[in-house]
C-alpha cells in the first residue's frame, strides 16, 4: 500500500523535513487533472501524487524546487494547446497550479551550554526555534542542567556534523569555553551549509581562532561565513542581556533585516 501525501506531510512534520506541495486551483476544458489533484515533491526531486504527468509536471517539479529553495509560493498558470508556442501539452485545456512551501521550523543549535548558553537556549525557544545543544560536558548537556531544549548532543563540538544533520535551515551559536576548543570544533561546521554561524569571544580570541583554522586549511571565503564577536551592538553585560544580542543578530540574517534603528 502507497503512502498518502497527507501522511507524507505528516511525516514531514515529525522529521522537520522540507518539500512543496502542488495542487490543481483551476482546469478549464480538457486537462489532464481535476482540480484539488495533488503531488508532493521533494528536495531531492522525487514526488508522490500527481498534477498530470508530461511535461505539465515536469515544469510544475522545477517549480516546486524554486519554491523549496527561496520559500516563496507560486501560482502556475498553463494553457494546454500548442506546444510548439512552448505549451506543455495539447488537451486545449487550462490549468492552474498552486505550489505551497513546506518549510521546516528553523533549529537553533548552541554548542557550549555555559550560563550564555543557557539563556539563549532559553530566549530561542520563547522565539519559536527548535533547539538543540551540543557540550562535551555532560553535565552541563542535559534538560536538568540546561532545560528547555528540544535535542541534547553531550559530544565534542568536531563530532556534532556527524549526529546532527546541518542544513541551510540550521542557526549554529558557538558560545563555547574558549579559542582552543573553536578551533578544534568549527571547521565541520563552517564548512556546512549552515544559516548563520555565530561565535562569541572578543576580536582577539577571533584572530586567534582565526589564525588556528587558516592553519588547518580553512579558507578566507569559509572564514568570512562566521559571525565573530557574535550578536549586535548593544551594551549587553548580562547572560540574558547577551542572548538577546545573539538572537537580534540570528533573526536579522533570517529575516534579512538590517540591524538598523526604526526610527530615525
Amino acid at each position: 500500500m502507497s503512502t498518502s501525501i497527507y501522511q507524507s506531510l505528516s511525516e514531514l512534520e515529525k522529521n522537520n523535513e522540507p518539500a512543496a506541495l502542488c495542487t490543481v486551483t483551476k482546469s478549464e476544458g480538457s486537462t489532464p487533472r481535476h482540480v484539488g489533484s495533488k503531488m508532493l515533491v521533494y528536495p531531492d526531486g522525487k514526488f508522490i501524487g500527481t498534477v498530470g504527468g508530461g511535461e505539465l509536471e515536469n515544469r510544475v517539479i522545477k517549480a516546486a524546487l524554486q519554491s523549496i529553495k527561496d520559500g516563496k509560493a507560486q501560482t502556475l498558470e498553463y494553457s494546454m494547446a500548442d506546444p510548439s508556442r512552448g505549451d506543455p501539452g495539447v488537451c486545449g485545456g487550462q490549468v492552474e497550479v498552486f505550489v505551497e512551501p513546506i518549510l521546516p521550523t528553523p533549529t537553533l543549535v548552541v554548542i557550549g551550554a555555559g550560563h550564555v548558553g543557557k539563556a539563549v537556549v532559553h530566549l530561542a525557544k520563547w522565539l519559536g526555534f527548535r533547539v538543540a545543544v551540543c557540550d562535551d560536558r555532560v553535565e552541563f548537556c542535559n534538560p536538568e542542567s540546561t532545560p528547555g531544549a528540544d535535542e541534547y548532543y553531550p559530544i565534542e563540538m568536531g563530532k556534532l556534523a556527524e549526529k546532527l544533520k546541518v542544513t541551510e535551515h540550521t542557526y549554529l551559536v558557538v558560545t563555547s569555553r574558549g579559542s582552543s576548543v573553536d578551533a578544534v570544533g568549527l571547521p565541520s561546521l563552517i564548512e556546512s551549509q549552515a544559516a548563520y554561524i555565530g561565535v562569541i569571544g572578543s576580536k582577539r580570541r577571533w584572530a586567534t581562532t582565526v589564525k588556528a583554522l587558516k592553519e588547518k586549511g580553512l579558507s578566507e571565503e569559509l572564514l568570512n561565513k562566521a559571525h565573530s564577536p557574535i550578536g549586535l551592538e548593544l551594551q549587553a553585560e548580562t547572560p540574558e542581556e547577551i542572548a538577546v544580542s545573539i538572537m537580534a543578530e540570528v533573526l536579522m540574517v533570517k529575516d534579512k533585516g538590517t540591524g538598523k534603528p526604526m526610527g530615525n
